[in-house]
């Protein structure tokens, strides 16, 4: 009797165990086939490909820091910051990317508004979060003397435009392949990159970057 007990204690004990222990595979096994949480799959996904592609005169003019006496000095200082932001990596999503909008809002990947196609020089994206965009910054004008001023950053490319400097960031937007996101706050500009395939953001959200 006493045996009897304790064999059919012990069974229910192991058949316990053993169901504990098959649903733990079993969600392991699912979470290995379904892959890491949406969350998780939107930020490595959102930091690949990306080229920031910089209207200089546009991103120069918005701060009031005397930039029109010196503009290719101010130039000159906005790619030592562009240069130190890419070293350094960029925290937070990419400006337009659809990944990182579904994951935030519960959107499908492409129901917003911005979302870019395409890119340029390829970017990837560490443990912490960042992302280490590849940089064009297209300077127009006077402003073109800076490339006297700078030594070569190995993530930023100056863009020395032989006329509008819009035109040519328009043209970067079209002919670059991968996600690419456009920095201005120029309407007309904004419209034309857009129709390209390239996401948009204002220089707020550059100059915050730089910190």
């Amino acid at each position: 009797m006493d045996a009897s007990v304790g064999g059919r204690v012990t069974a229910d004990t192991g058949n316990r165990v053993a169901a504990g222990a098959g649903a733990a595979w079993r969600r392991a096994e699912a979470a290995r086939v379904s892959g890491p949480p949406r969350r998780a799959r939107a930020l490595s996904s959102a930091g690949m490909d990306v080229t920031l592609i910089v209207d200089g005169a546009n991103v120069m003019g918005s701060r009031a820091d005397g930039w029109w006496r010196d503009r290719a000095g101010a130039m000159a200082r906005l790619h030592g910051e562009l240069a130190a932001l890419a070293a350094r990596g960029v925290r937070g999503p990419v400006p337009g990317d659809p990944a990182s909008r579904e994951a935030d809002s519960g959107e499908p990947a492409g129901s917003g508004e911005g979302s870019g196609s395409g890119g340029g020089p390829q970017a990837s994206e560490d443990a912490g979060g960042r992302w280490y965009p590849h940089v064009y910054l297209v300077v127009e004008g006077r402003a073109c003397k800076m490339l006297d001023l700078v030594a070569p950053a190995p993530a930023v490319r100056v863009v020395a435009a032989p006329g509008e400097g819009d035109d040519e960031i328009a043209n970067l937007a079209g002919r670059l392949t991968g996600q690419r996101v456009v920095v201005t706050a120029d309407r007309e500009l904004r419209r034309r990159v857009t129709a390209a395939g390239a996401a948009v953001t204002g220089p707020g959200w550059l100059l915050r970057q730089f910190g």
